[in-house]
């Protein structure tokens, strides 16, 4: 039966689509912070979830391949090596040194100094030429380099160590955000559908970051009675299932940024994204006990002023005659669409617009 008010129904599917992601990006980012409180090795645990990731892209790629009855895209051994090995190893390292971030710092601090991922990103955009550049851009850069200073200024519960880990993820983001779009945007690679790109992107992410994990925890893990050297079942059986469910969680996250993106539009995820933002840093206060002065609160305005300010110039200049940056994938690549989701009304209310733009 259709709905008697499309608006509506539109409405109430963004609003449950963002509510599906901020289930995934906020809970990944307490539930990681909680299990490394009692599970100190952060390498181990993100190449499990890049494992469990892995299989449930393969499994979903199968499903989508059963219902459209076509074949997903499979990329040769040269391809694979020479193009998405940089994307890889980039993604790696940023997800690795964010997971081992918790091990020093506060939810508040790791929230705010991920924020600066905005400027890595706009300068790689710059850099690839995926964006071109304006004045107002200074005033961006300023904006949240200016508000990141003041979060971490009069902060009490400052760690240089996880500072300078989650800054540096936040420059690999930079770079794996970039060439995530680059790979993405090369039709020859047929990877523009997000779950090819992040079947295809686990292995080499999983080599990339492997060799960290013995250097830094494969002795000790080898030796710790959370895995080995267990006495009980139980305590091996919590280990696992905890590890588990942070990995479901790191693929409902990819999952849902998709899902977001396809049925809306990538305007919705960096509005929703600024939002989560002070969803976040107000949990960690309320429930995790961070404490934040007012030139924290002052520096946290600041840099989501600047991040607000760089999502609205985006939507003006892709409006305009000079778009900032590529738009996503939308209803010109029906191949981003998920199947399972494509409804009756969804093709009827196509309908009704191909329709009014020949009249």
């Amino acid at each position: 039966m259709a709905c008697p008010l499309p608006i509506v129904c539109r409405a109430l599917r963004t609003v449950g689509l963002t509510i599906f992601y901020y289930v995934f990006s906020i809970g990944i980012t307490f539930y990681n912070k909680w299990l490394m409180k009692i599970f100190h090795f952060p390498l181990f645990m993100t190449l499990v979830h890049l494992t469990i990731i892995f299989c449930l892209s393969a499994l979903t790629r199968r499903i989508m391949q059963w219902w459209t009855r076509k074949p997903r895209v499979t990329l040769s051994w040269k391809e694979y090596l020479s193009k998405v090995a940089p994307t890889a190893l980039a993604t790696a390292i940023d997800i690795g040194l964010s997971n081992w971030s918790f091990l020093f710092i506060t939810v508040s601090l790791y929230t705010m100094t991920k924020s600066s991922a905005v400027l890595f990103i706009l300068f790689f955009s710059l850099v690839f030429k995926l964006e071109e550049p304006n004045p107002f851009l200074i005033l961006v850069v300023l904006l949240i380099a200016a508000g990141l200073f003041m979060f971490t200024l009069k902060s009490t519960q400052f760690n240089l160590e996880g500072f300078l880990m989650v800054l540096l993820a936040s420059f690999t983001g930079g770079i794996r955000w970039t060439l995530t779009q680059v790979l993405m945007q090369k039709a020859e690679l047929g990877l523009q559908n997000p779950i090819d790109t992040m079947y295809h992107l686990q292995p080499l992410m999983f080599l990339g970051l492997f060799p960290l994990f013995l250097r830094y925890e494969g002795l000790s893990l080898c030796t710790t009675d959370k895995l080995f050297r267990v006495s009980e079942f139980q305590p091996l059986l919590f280990s696992v299932l905890a590890l588990a469910v942070g990995g479901i969680l790191a693929f409902g996250l990819g999952f849902s940024e998709f899902l977001l993106v396809s049925r809306t539009s990538s305007l919705t995820l960096s509005i929703a994204g600024i939002f989560k933002e002070v969803c976040t840093l107000l949990l960690a206060v309320g429930f995790l006990g961070d404490r934040m002065s007012t030139v924290n609160w002052l520096g946290f305005v600041v840099c989501l002023s600047g991040i607000s300010l760089h999502v609205g110039l985006k939507t003006y200049y892709s409006k305009g005659s000079g778009p900032t940056l590529r738009p996503l994938p939308g209803r010109e690549h029906p191949e981003m669409e998920l199947p399972l989701l494509t409804s009756r009304e969804d093709a009827y209310d196509e309908q009704d617009e191909e329709e009014e733009e020949e009249q």
